[in-house]
C-alpha cells in the first residue's frame, strides 16, 4: 500500500522550492546592489550654518583680548593646531583628520561668526567648547587665531 499523505507532502515541498529559490535570488540581487552602490561621501569642508556668518565678534581685537586668547589657545588648541596654527601640533598625528591650518586663505575667509560656531559646536575629533569656555573666551581665541600667519 502506498502512503498518499507522504506523497502529497513531497509534492507540496517541490512546489514551494522554486518560490524559495526565486525569493532568495531576488534578495541576493538586492543585497549585491546595495553592496556595490557607492555611498555619497560627506564634504571634507566643514561649514558653519549661514546664520553663523552674520554673528559679529563683540570683543575688541586689542592686545588684552589677543593675549587672553593666546593663553586659552596654548591650553586648549595647541596640542592639535600647533604653535603657529598650522595644524601640526604634537597630537595632530594621532587624529583621523588633519587639524585646520589657521594660516591658509580658506581659513582666513571665514567670518568670526563661523569660527565662533565651530569652536562652540566642535566636530570630531575637535571637541565642542561651548560648555568649557565662556563666550568671551571663545571670542578671545578667535582674536588670537586671527594673528597667526600674519607677516
Amino acid at each position: 500500500m502506498i502512503n498518499l499523505n507522504n506523497n502529497k507532502r513531497t509534492a507540496s515541498k517541490k512546489k514551494k522550492s522554486p518560490g524559495f529559490i526565486v525569493t532568495g535570488t531576488i534578495g541576493g540581487a538586492i543585497m549585491l546592489l546595495f553592496a556595490f552602490t557607492p555611498i555619497p561621501q560627506q564634504s571634507k569642508v566643514w561649514t558653519a550654518p549661514a546664520s553663523a556668518a552674520k554673528v559679529t565678534n563683540p570683543v575688541a581685537s586689542d592686545s588684552k583680548s589677543i593675549d587672553a586668547g593666546k593663553i586659552i589657545y596654548k591650553n586648549k588648541c595647541y596640542d592639535c593646531h600647533g604653535k603657529k596654527g598650522k595644524g601640526d601640533g604634537p597630537k595632530s598625528g594621532d587624529l583621523d583628520k588633519n587639524p585646520q591650518d589657521f594660516t591658509k586663505e580658506d581659513f582666513k575667509k571665514q567670518t568670526d561668526g563661523d569660527l565662533f560656531w565651530k569652536i562652540s559646536e566642535g566636530k570630531k575629533p575637535m571637541p565642542a567648547f561651548k560648555n568649557e569656555l565662556t563666550k568671551e573666551q571663545r571670542w578671545q581665541v578667535i582674536n588670537y587665531v586671527r594673528t597667526l600667519g600674519k607677516k
